[in-house]
């Protein structure tokens, strides 16, 4: 790492708006975590990358949404149960009393089967979203599983809001196809 101290001093001072920005996103501060040091590794590691064609934090965020995505990837079967909640009570508490017990009676949790075949699915359609070509992946990624605003995908990827809607349109009909070709069809019936 030679990059500038000037420049990890920035990094530094962007490191909370970062992790807010991945909080929202992941819901765990743990992989949150994870994510931003990520983020600002490969920021500090290759400090001749930022080119100054946009601001830090705006380089930085469009480095943090591909670490997310990969930290959605890696922990996609991991749930965590020892989070806070939104008042900062532990979801422990909140489910059990002290003897261990739940607080309420628990309703059926389906078929196991069903539950099976849409871990199936999600993997299907991953991976019918990796084959998607140039940015339409990333697009659909963005707006679908990111949620952000059109305006900012916009601004990250540099087109218009017409290109946008053309592209994620094209998107969606190639992901229908091949759900329908994979999935569908009996491919993973």
């Amino acid at each position: 790492m030679n990059a500038a101290p000037d420049y990890c001093r920035q990094i530094e001072a962007l490191r909370p708006v970062l992790l807010k920005f991945a909080r929202l996103q992941l819901r765990n501060p743990a992989w949150a975590e994870d994510a931003v040091s990520e983020t600002m590794l490969a920021a500090l590691e290759k400090p001749q990358a930022f080119a100054g064609n946009s601001q830090l934090k705006t380089w930085l965020i469009g480095i943090l949404k591909h670490k997310l995505i990969d930290q959605i990837r890696r922990n996609s079967r991991e749930l965590s149960t020892t989070a806070a909640s939104e008042d900062g009570e532990d979801l422990d508490d909140l489910m059990f009393t002290a003897d261990g017990h739940w607080r309420e009676m628990q309703h059926d949790w389906g078929n196991p089967e069903d539950a099976l075949r849409q871990v199936d699915f999600m993997k299907v359609l991953e991976a019918c979203v990796e084959k998607l070509p140039g940015q339409q992946g990333r697009l659909f990624m963005m707006r679908e599983w990111l949620e952000l605003e059109s305006d900012e995908i916009c601004k990250e990827l540099a087109i218009t809001p017409t290109n946008l809607w053309v592209m994620l349109h094209r998107a969606r009909l190639r992901l229908r196809d091949c759900l329908q070709m994979n999935w569908f069809a009996g491919g993973a019936t």
